[in-house]
């Protein structure tokens, strides 16, 4: 059974990570959630599901307005050949969620460590990182350091990459 909301807050907090969250009516898109961009500060997320020909998965999490070339995105994430996106059962399966609602906080589901997460460096250089926590009807602020320390944590080795052109 997924972790919930209240779940990963317990277990933020048992990690001594602080966070802020706002609630907000559901966000199914990086359009829906720019609206609030005024209340939260920091770099948002825009995040991408992905598997490759051998089963393979892979969460790739850029900024909000990155570009990111699919058709040549394995090269860089060391993806087996090209990708495609993960089907819904596979996202609620592995990380808990449903479309709209993916996010890195999800690695805390899987814990098999079955998703490998690929942060893109230009959002990583943000003080503070903006994501759903398990929930797309909320935005969680983490500082970059301890969102590296939560991947960690959930046993998953977080690769730091130029994804975005």
């Amino acid at each position: 059974m997924p972790k919930t909301t209240d779940e990963l807050f317990a277990y933020l907090e048992g990690l001594g990570i602080a966070v802020t969250t706002v609630r907000h009516p559901p966000l199914h898109t990086v359009a829906d959630s720019q609206a609030l961009r005024g209340e939260i500060a920091g770099g948002h997320t825009k995040n991408l599901f992905l598997k490759d020909r051998k089963d393979n998965y892979f969460l790739v999490t850029v900024g909000e307005d990155a570009t990111v070339d699919l058709k040549q995105i394995h090269h860089v994430i060391g993806a087996a050949g090209k990708v495609s996106f993960g089907k819904p059962e596979a996202l609620l399966e592995l990380l808990g969620v449903t479309p709209g609602g993916v996010t890195v906080f999800g690695l805390v589901n899987d814990t098999g460590l079955r998703v490998k997460l690929v942060l893109d460096e230009a959002l990583m250089a943000h003080e503070v990182v903006n994501a759903h926590p398990l929930t797309n009807e909320a935005t969680t602020s983490i500082s970059s350091a301890d969102l590296l320390s939560f991947v960690r944590a959930t046993g998953h080795q977080p690769q730091i990459l130029k994804v975005a052109g």
